[in-house]
């Protein structure tokens, strides 16, 4: 290899560093406007102005503002998976159907807790919405994936005999039931509900639909 391929090679490196660096920087002062103010504050030239960039030199680094926050949700999701399998490991580690039912109680009361702890973040996991004729990128749609994963696994101990589509569209369900009950507890559309309440309700609802799931013995 020549000199002026070497040089290129250290250029394109250094030049591909200082791009990640500008990202990292970027998807930071995102996620801080974010908790800090919500999703609709979330402006370019402030941004610019937080990480010391111009502000053309964001749309080198990400497409648009729309990346950007899937790049923040991702930390997000990334953050609720962690606390996820750390209630999961925190749980009872025989198996059978009880086992698995107090297992997704763990989880639920966990991603409760997550979202009481971090709304603003949590939220937006949920508000933000893609342009009209954008898809959310598969890399997205993965990391979503793997959390349904862990409560589809659970639920091969309590529906064994159903099929995977089908433990899949309970595990949807059953996030369906638990989200619900945080929204409105967290959001107080109805009336405020404190913590501990909430949990208890959280709890009580999970179990009774583990319950509802498992297989009759024949």
């Amino acid at each position: 290899m020549d000199k002026i391929a070497i040089n290129q090679d250290i250029s394109e490196n250094a030049t591909g560093q200082r791009r990640a660096k500008l990202r990292d920087a970027l998807v930071t002062a995102a996620e801080q406007t974010i908790t800090q103010q919500g999703l609709g504050s979330l402006r370019a030239r402030a941004l610019a102005e937080e990480v010391g960039c111009a502000v053309g030199a964001i749309y080198n680094v990400v497409e648009d503002l729309d990346d950007l926050v899937l790049l923040v949700n991702a930390r997000t999701l990334a953050a609720l998976e962690r606390d996820l399998i750390a209630a999961d490991r925190a749980g009872e580690p025989a198996e059978g159907p009880n086992v698995a039912i107090a297992r997704l109680v763990h989880m639920a009361l966990a991603y409760l807790d997550f979202a009481a702890a971090h709304t603003p973040r949590w939220r937006t996991l949920f508000e933000h919405r893609m342009p009209a004729g954008r898809e959310v990128p598969a890399w997205y749609r993965e990391q979503q994936q793997r959390l349904f994963a862990y409560v589809e696994e659970l639920l091969l101990e309590l529906q064994a005999n159903e099929s995977r589509v089908r433990r899949a569209l309970l595990a949807r369900s059953l996030f369906s039931a638990v989200h619900g009950l945080v929204v409105l507890g967290l959001e107080e559309k109805l009336q405020a509900i404190p913590l501990p309440v909430l949990r208890e309700q959280v709890r009580f609802v999970v179990n009774a639909i583990g319950r509802g799931m498992v297989a009759p013995e024949k």
